[in-house]
């Protein structure tokens, strides 16, 4: 027996999927939209998302200074001065101890280089000096032949870091008037808006602040976590500079690949000049396994317990950011899936239906009693 389709059945599943079809469209032309204009405002925007990030990870200070009778501006300006000697401590930790041990690192440089060129000179490669030199000066005229491009280089590298410092500028100012004002945000915002719009988007805003928190408390743990490690190896090891390395370390966490790369680079050079080519191995040996263990396992267990998502999420949000938007798409790429998977929560919350209650079994009549056998 012969089996077809019905017709009524197959017009209902065309038009269904044609419908779903074009909302989705919709949906995704307005998210190009959005994304569009975010791209136009993104010199607000870059600076509003890092004070944002700089205010969870001071905001628990100054949250304990309010609680304590300080005043909103007082606490604010204190926790901001705080930050700031704080970061400045940072670099002359890592900066003092580098530029007492300048003589010796230059020594070092100028040895290794010496040592390489008498391993290249020997078996198997056997390469002169002569050689050396020529290539040398082949190197030397292929840069002069590329001067402009290396002017257009330099320009444009005083202007990402000009931008930086003007970044940077307006991060601490907002920081600080978030720390100010932040508690008054939130009841302003309930006042400006309609309807149950008042309602929704002030909650959703204060989860997603919580879930920020979350994020910057897990990248400051598995910075900790990578500096430690990768400071007691350098210890072991007997590298210099261990503090001022295990400092880079742990604030190079929170610039995801390239901050790993650069710390680990310098650890590696900083070994390959005081102690020779074995420790160097050694220590990129040591990097790379800590490193492995941070970025597939400890970073995604951590931030998935403190950001409700899966590990494997995670992996795959850094991935699509990275791809999309270099560094900056991997550094926001974790914080923009939990805020995502904030707002699905709470629209499936607010569209599920409440669980009918079971019915109550009827109760037996008053005064009825069991039959006697």
């Amino acid at each position: 027996m012969s089996v077809t389709l019905s017709s009524t059945k197959t017009r209902a599943a065309l038009r269904t999927s044609a419908r779903v079809s074009g909302e989705m469209l919709v949906v995704l032309v307005m998210a190009a939209v959005a994304l569009w204009l975010l791209g136009r405002m993104w010199s607000i925007v870059w600076p509003l998302i890092v004070g944002l990030l700089l205010t969870t990870l001071t905001w628990p200070l100054a949250r304990f200074l309010r609680n304590h009778g300080w005043r909103p501006a007082l606490a604010a300006s204190v926790v901001t001065v705080l930050f700031l000697v704080a970061a400045a401590g940072v670099v002359a930790l890592i900066a003092v101890p580098v530029a007492s041990q300048s003589g010796e690192l230059t020594t070092g440089v100028t040895d290794g280089i010496d040592k390489v060129r008498e391993w290249a000179a020997g078996p198997p490669l056997n390469i002169d000096d002569d050689e050396i030199t020529g290539a040398l000066d082949t190197g030397m005229a292929r840069l002069q032949d590329s001067v402009g491009s290396m002017v257009t280089t330099v320009i444009t590298g005083v202007s990402t870091v000009v931008n930086g410092v003007v970044t940077t500028v307006l991060a601490l100012f907002l920081m600080f008037f978030f720390l100010k004002d932040g508690p008054r945000f939130l009841p302003w915002l309930t006042r400006q808006l309609p309807g149950r719009l008042a309602t929704d988007i002030p909650v959703v805003a204060a989860r997603s602040w919580d879930t920020l928190g979350a994020f910057v408390r897990s990248q400051a743990f598995v910075g900790l976590l990578d500096a430690v490690f990768i400071g007691l190896g350098l210890w072991i090891v007997g590298v210099p500079l261990v503090l001022p390395l295990a400092v880079l370390t742990f604030v190079s966490a929170f610039v995801p690949v390239v901050g790993a790369l650069f710390a680990g680079l310098v650890a590696v050079l900083i070994a390959l000049v005081s102690n020779g080519l074995t420790d160097a191995l050694i220590v990129l040996a040591i990097i790379i396994l800590v490193q492995q263990l941070e970025g597939n396992v400890f970073q995604p267990m951590i931030q998935s317990r403190g950001l409700g998502l899966h590990a494997a999420v995670i992996l795959l949000a850094v991935t699509l950011g990275a791809s999309l938007a270099g560094i900056v798409g991997s550094l926001l790429a974790v914080p923009v899936a939990a805020l995502i998977a904030v707002i699905w929560n709470y629209v499936r919350e607010q569209l599920t239906d409440p669980p009918e209650e079971p019915d109550a079994e009827p109760a037996s009549p008053a005064g009825a009693t069991a039959p006697s056998s």
